[in-house]
């Protein structure tokens, strides 16, 4: 299996999650604090697939 490099695009949304789980977690954000460790799980998974997919 060859990996490649996720596009800018995906980079910047999995940050973003990444950064808002964070926040979540030190900061009591409604919806944010309660989902903190799924956000934080669906950057790494969105980062995990561009990853293995090409182009993506």
């Amino acid at each position: 299996m060859k990996l490649s490099a996720p596009t800018q695009a995906v980079w910047i949304i999995a940050i973003v999650l990444g950064v808002l789980s964070l926040i979540g977690y030190f900061v009591t954000i409604p919806f944010i604090s309660a989902y903190g460790f799924w956000l934080a799980f669906a950057a790494f998974a969105i980062l995990a697939v561009a990853s293995v997919l090409k182009g993506v």
